[in-house]
């Protein structure tokens, strides 16, 4: 066997004509090629005549490199112009953006909608399309308040925009510097604004992915306040990140409604099955950290309502997969009960469930 067969299968394809297996695109030369996370040896007498030149490949680049440059300055132009606004003027304009937004992109339209009459949340078609309608336009209120938030947190009358009700024994966790704390939640009301408040307890991790485009990424990640919430990457070769962070005594802040592939658990959300990420719940059983629910509902315009549940609490019963069910029923049952207090302040364009026809 050749050094090339021994490559890993999907990095090769079959070549019914020639009858024998010859590399993937991405190996453009007769070169050894290095993939992070993958070891690849290209095969010896590879011809990349047979594929597209290098100088097609450069022409991709070049075309990448300029799509990148028209988002990175459009955004940047978007973000002056808020910058210049009142408070009031910047979110006239993100209603208009996302308006924008609603008629482009068809996809997470009809996504939405069908997700919304899944839930029974709305049973009339029209009406579930009003509401997914409602729900673009908070997104981009979520941006604008995100952006703009110092305008009201690093004020000495901040607890004038924000009523917090946070359970006695979750409060007794965050003011302990010794006590780490899983706090679960999905993506309603503004979760941004939630970890800026509660860092102000405790320093707040939360999983992210980086952006395709690296310039946008750059200027959003400066323009972002922080306070004392740090990003871990969502695909880190660290596997014990989260307990670090438990073990530091901080927040670890998951947003656990998006669909989770093989990887998940079917557990029920509205009455239907979703593949849910179990990290919430196998760090609640491993390492004995306290858990709880929480979200942070606009009330008004920079007004903000954050609620906790009280500690959510299982004790393992030795049967993992009952214990890891019986935990993300409870997160998504608290879920659930803040998304029918605000329909209209949950992202529905998310697919929840892959089995929808949209």
């Amino acid at each position: 066997m050749s050094n090339y067969q021994s490559a890993p299968a999907f990095l090769v394809r079959s070549e019914p004509a020639a009858g024998r297996r010859v590399p993937d695109r991405r190996l453009l030369t007769g070169r050894s090629h290095r993939i992070p996370g993958e070891v690849v040896v290209a095969s010896p007498d590879f011809q990349p005549t047979a594929y597209a030149s290098h100088r097609d490949n450069e022409g991709a680049q070049k075309l990448i490199a300029l799509r990148h440059a028209v988002e990175y300055h459009i955004l940047r132009g978007t973000l002056a112009a808020f910058d210049r606004l009142s408070f009031g003027g910047a979110r006239r304009l993100a209603t208009v953006l996302a308006q924008m937004w609603w008629w482009v992109d068809y996809r997470r339209r009809r996504v939405a909608q069908s997700n919304i009459l899944r839930c029974g949340i709305e049973s009339d078609p029209r009406r579930a399309r009003a509401l997914a309608h409602r729900s673009v336009h908070h997104m981009g209120l979520v941006a604008i308040e995100s952006l703009r938030s110092s305008e009201i947190l690093d004020d000495d009358r901040w607890r004038e925009h924000v009523r917090m009700e946070i359970a006695p024994d979750v409060l007794e966790v965050l003011e302990d510097p010794d006590r780490g704390l899983i706090m679960a939640s999905g993506h309603f009301g503004n979760w941004e604004i939630a970890a800026q408040l509660l860092s102000r307890y405790k320093p707040v991790a939360g999983i992210t992915r980086k952006m395709n485009n690296p310039r946008v990424e750059d200027l959003v990640q400066r323009r972002k306040p922080r306070y004392r919430f740090h990003p871990i990457p969502k695909y880190a070769a660290d596997p014990r990140r989260f307990m670090t962070v438990l073990e530091s005594g901080e927040i670890l802040a998951l947003l656990t409604d998006q669909y989770a592939h093989s990887r998940g658990m079917d557990v029920e959300f509205f009455g239907h099955p979703a593949s849910t990420h179990t990290t919430a719940a196998m760090l609640h059983l491993v390492t004995k950290a306290p858990l709880c629910f929480a979200s942070c509902r606009r009330t008004a315009p920079m007004r903000f309502e954050l609620t906790t549940s009280p500690l959510i609490e299982h004790p393992p019963s030795g049967k993992k997969k009952q214990d890891v069910y019986a935990i993300l029923s409870t997160i998504n049952r608290h879920l659930e009960a803040v998304i029918r207090q605000a329909p209209e302040q949950y992202v529905w364009g998310h697919r929840r469930w892959r089995d929808l026809s949209t």
